[in-house]
Formats: C-alpha cells, sequence, structure tokens
C-alpha cells in the first residue's frame, strides 16, 4: 500500500511514499513492529487507495498523483501526450530489446546450421527459413511495437 505524505495545511506534499521513506525521515524514532494509520497519520502520513492505472502507451506520459475526495485520499492518473523526442527515445529502447530476444532466438538455434547438425535435409531447412525470418523482423510493419514472431520449426 501506498501514502501520501502531506504538508501541515494538508496539502499534498509527496506522492508515492512508504512506511519505510517514513521512518527513514524519523531516524530518531522508536517504532512499533506494526505502523498503524493513526501512527502514521501523527507524522502526516495518510494512506491512498489505489485506482486502476492507465494502459500503458509509448505515445503518452503518465503522472502519478493523490487528490483528497471527502475524508479520503485517492490515486489519481494522468496522461499527457509525450514529446517527439520520448517517443524516438522509447522506440529505439524497445527495438534494441526487441532485436536483444531476436539474437537469443538465432543463438539458440546456431547449431541447426553447423555442417555436422543431426537434423536431416528439410529439418534445416526450416531452420535457415525461421532464422531468416527471425533477421528480417526489423522490416516487418509495425516494428518494433506490433512483432509477429515467426513459430520454431518442430
Amino acid at each position: 500500500m501506498f501514502y501520501a505524505l502531506l504538508n501541515p495545511d494538508d496539502s499534498l506534499n509527496q506522492y508515492p511514499y512508504t512506511l519505510t521513506d517514513l521512518k527513514r525521515a524519523n531516524p530518531g524514532t522508536s517504532w512499533p513492529k506494526v505502523i498503524s494509520d493513526e501512527v502514521a497519520a501523527s507524522f502526516g502520513v495518510v494512506p491512498v487507495k489505489p485506482t486502476q492505472q492507465p494502459a500503458d502507451n509509448y505515445l503518452t506520459n503518465l503522472e502519478r498523483t493523490a487528490v483528497k475526495q471527502g475524508p479520503d485520499w485517492l490515486e489519481k492518473w494522468t496522461e499527457t501526450p509525450a514529446t517527439p523526442e520520448q517517443i524516438t527515445e522509447r522506440t529505439d529502447a524497445k527495438a534494441a530489446d526487441v532485436r536483444s530476444e531476436r539474437n537469443q532466438y538465432l543463438a539458440a538455434c546456431d547449431w541447426t546450421q553447423l555442417a555436422d547438425s543431426p537434423l536431416d535435409a528439410d529439418t534445416k531447412s526450416a531452420w535457415a527459413l525461421y532464422r531468416e525470418a527471425l533477421r528480417m523482423l526489423p522490416e516487418q510493419t509495425g516494428f518494433p511495437w506490433n512483432v509477429q514472431w515467426p513459430p520454431a520449426p518442430q
């Protein structure tokens, strides 16, 4: 569970906040084994009811905060458009991740193409086609966000 640290006027100071943060901020305090919400509240720390996080999308930024509604504090998510630079950075990172995964699949089946491989010619050919499809992943429409992985031969 996350908490919010409030200012003396009950406005939000920090969210998310944890009970571990509370202990670190107050090193000279003798804490009970389990910190109750009442004890936390005496330090200006209140529980925040979580809400469903919107789907993660490389085209948007998500910001999490807490808002007071009646006597309760609720988690609030705000979506804003990502900048072109952020989109490029995220796309480059995703492309690197997909290529890394693809390279692991290629390395795992390198043995199928060795001259002394125990595979028959048809099976070896099927593995060669699979490997070619893996190498062509970056050419797919939608790469790197929508990749159709080829099935490995049986």
